[in-house]
Formats: structure tokens, sequence, C-alpha cells
């Protein structure tokens, strides 16, 4: 068995199609065969004998009134035997007497009715035995009708079979068809789409095919959007690098010969280290990025990492970078599941974020719930937010962020969504745990 699924996976669909067909037909066959032939037989005999039932009615009715003691009722021969005689009441042909040796045991029987059959000289013989009045009435169905009435039902139920058969396999066949021809253009679209040649897709369907080819496009079109965005960001990124890389090379220069740009070799050296300062970070946000795409969860399973000490690191860190911004918080001891470093990332990339937009006012809550990243900056449009965690995506300002996209990747790795919302006064990003199924809050809690 393990063997046949090995080799049919090896074919392809029409060919298990037309394989399995072949097995359902011999199996389907062999069991035509062994049961179909005894169940006619079984009806026919069933039959045969509702027929003689019907023609010992007639002689019974008139009173076993015979012209000829053997005389033929239609396709029924019908023999009287006495009972008290102990013979039949008219002589017989030797091949009558033969013929009723074989059934003479069963008409002392003491019963009004009983059917029978028996194999006669290679034929099966039907027959009836009917008693009154001291009469058994002796009833035969002749073989040839038997044979012909047999035949006639068993090519009727053969015939009504194949056709059965061959218009469901046809149907089938239609049906496997209809698959196998969308599924070799999902094939020629892939491999148009792998090679890089422009491709179509048509199918118009509204099964799970359909949904595939679906899905198929719509990845093909996102990704073909996502190498333009990163082509446009590689752009972008070579041009940021480009300005301090060439400042420092620029100043450094100047410096080898004497001469400081900003009239004091202090100052001089401030702006190349502000410089090298920002490169690094754009560097390390590139790594950080790619670094986190292979971010597995390997923690123990539970909450084990208290958030509070997190949340306060991270703004320890940021809080001077915009001095006239007030920070507020509301942090609870609460715990989330992973690591400290990629949720300080996360922790560290909101509240960047938030320091770029805000006008006056951030404010950090951390609860059950999960966390909470408000500030008091412009709303965002509705377009900005359903493409707010993408990689790569433009930003306001014509910024590529990456920030966003790393706080994505981290929360999802630890089982936990993240999310964006305008509130009236501002935009809050929310952290939430995975036992809340609440993605959405009105307000955030005041102090």
């Amino acid at each position: 068995m393990k063997r046949l699924r090995i080799w049919l996976k090896n074919l392809s669909l029409l060919q298990q199609f037309f394989t399995i067909a072949f097995l359902v037909a011999v199996a389907f066959l062999m069991l035509f065969l062994t049961i179909v032939p005894n169940n006619i037989d079984n009806f026919v005999d069933a039959q045969m004998h509702t027929l003689i039932h019907t023609a010992q009615d007639e002689v019974i009715a008139n009173k076993f009134m015979i012209d000829e003691d053997s005389k033929d009722e239609g396709n029924v021969r019908h023999f009287i035997y006495s009972l008290p005689r102990r013979e039949y009441l008219s002589e017989l042909d030797e091949e009558s007497k033969s013929l009723l040796e074989h059934i003479d045991p069963d008409i002392d029987n003491d019963l009004e009715y009983f059917d029978g059959t028996l194999d006669y000289d290679g034929r099966t013989i039907v027959y009836s035995i009917r008693e009154s009045n001291g009469f058994s009435l002796v009833s035969i169905i002749r073989d040839d009708y038997r044979s012909a009435y047999s035949k006639a039902l068993t090519d009727s139920t053969i015939n009504t079979t194949l056709l059965i058969v061959v218009g469901l396999y046809s149907f089938v066949m239609l049906w496997v068809v209809t698959l196998i021809h969308p599924l070799n253009q999902i094939k020629n679209y892939i491999d148009k789409v792998k090679n890089g040649e422009k491709a179509k897709l048509n199918i118009d369907r509204k099964d799970e095919i359909g949904e595939v080819a679906e899905a198929l496009i719509d990845m093909n079109e996102e990704l073909l959007k996502q190498a333009k965005i990163r082509e446009e960001m590689i752009q972008n990124i070579s041009h940021d690098l480009k300005t301090p890389i060439a400042t420092i090379k620029s100043y450094s220069e100047s410096i080898k010969d004497g001469i400081y740009p900003y009239g004091t070799l202090e100052k001089s050296v401030d702006v190349i280290y502000e410089h090298a300062d920002r490169l690094e970070n754009k560097v390390l946000r590139l790594i950080t990025f790619n670094k986190l795409g292979y971010l597995n969860d390997d923690v123990k399973k539970g909450d084990n990492l208290p958030m509070k000490p997190v949340v306060e690191k991270a703004m320890m860190a940021l809080v001077a970078i915009r001095s006239e911004i007030v920070f507020e918080s509301d942090l609870e001891d609460i715990s989330f599941h992973g690591e400290e470093e990629p949720w300080r990332i996360v922790v560290e990339n909101l509240l960047d974020n938030a320091l770029r937009y805000a006008k006056t006012k951030i404010k950090i809550t951390l609860d059950e719930e999960g966390l909470f990243v408000f500030n008091d900056g412009p709303l965002l449009e509705k377009e900005r937010l359903d493409k707010l965690f993408k990689p790569y995506e433009m930003g306001s300002g014509g910024r590529f962020g990456l920030g966003l996209s790393i706080v994505k990747r981290v929360t999802e790795t630890y089982g936990y969504r993240v999310l964006g919302e305008n509130m009236n006064d501002g935009v809050i990003f929310k952290v939430l745990k995975p036992k809340n199924k609440r993605f959405l809050r009105k307000e955030v809690k005041d102090d």
C-alpha cells in the first residue's frame, strides 16, 4: 500500500485519475460479478413464484377443472396429485415423471404452500405446491421462460449500470480537466514570474483554485511593489550614507591639510563625530532589521520578562533628545514573554517615532492589556495607517523608516499584536498581549 501511494505521488493528476478509475473499475467489476448474479437469480425466482401463485389461484378458482392433468397454463405447467390415492390423476410422460420424482418428497409436507427450486438436468426448475381439499396442485414454471426473463433482467441491469458508470466517469473526467487546466495556468504563471517575465493569470473561479490564483496575483503585485520600494529605499539610503561619508572625508582631508572648516580643530572634529554617529545609527538600523528577520521564539513559555525596567531604560536614553517634550508614564509591574534586548528595541523605536512627531507630550502606559505609546502629534492619514508596519514604506517627509517594521517583527515573533490608531488629540501605538481580544481602545488612561 505504501509503494502504491509513493507511485501515485509521482504521477500527474490526469494519470492519477486514470489509475484510480481503473482500480475502482476492476474492484467494481469483481464485486458486480460476485454479488449481482446471485441477487438477480433470487429476484427472478421470487418473480417466478409470484407468477406461479397467480396461475394456481385461477386453477383453484375453477375447482381444479383442467381438461388435461398436465395442461399448460401459459408459461406454467400444472399437475394434480390426489393425496388419498397417493398418485397423479393422469398418466405422465417420462420427462414429467423424472422431474416430479424430485419434487414428490415435498408434496406430503402438510403445508398449504410450499415454494422451491431445484437443479434438474442442467436447468433451474422453479415450482410451487399448493394443497386444497385433498389435492395437491404442483405447478412448474417453464425453464425457457425463466431463462429468458433472467437474461433480459441481467442484460438490463448490466446496460443500466454501465451507462451510469460511463456517465459518472465522463462527468468526473470533465471535472478533473476543469481542475487541471487552471492548475497548469497557475504553474505557467509561477514559472514566468520566477524567470522575471511579464505574466497574466486569468482564472474566473470562485472556488479554492480561484482563491489561490487571486492570492498569487496579489502576492506578485505586492512583490513587484516591494521590489520597487526596496530599489527606491536603497537609492535613498545610498544618498543618506553618501552625505555623512562625503562630509567625513572632506573634513578629514581639510584637517589633514591644516584647514579647519568650523574654525577650530575641536569643532571640525565634532562635525566629523556627529556624521559618523549618524552613519553608525543608519547602518545599525539596517543590521537590526535583517537580524530580527531570523528571530525565533526560543524562550520558555510564559510571561517571564519584567517590562517596567525595560521601558524606564529606554525612556532615560531618549528623554534628553528633545527637552521641550514632556514625558508622562503610567507603568505597572507587568511581565511580557520574550527576551529583553528585542523588547528594548521595540520600546526605543516606538519612543523614537513618537519623539519625531510629538508637539508637546508623550505618554507611555504599561498595564495588563499591553504597552501604549501616545504622542500629541498630527493625525495619520488612513492610507498611512494601513501601511505603518510594512518594511521599506515611505513615511512622512519622504523618509524610509525601518523602526516600525522592526517593532512588528518582534511583536509577532512573541505572539503579540501591534497597531497604530488616531486619537482625538494625537496618535497612539499599541502592543497588545495575546490574551487581549480587544485591539482597539478609545482613550488612554490619564493621571
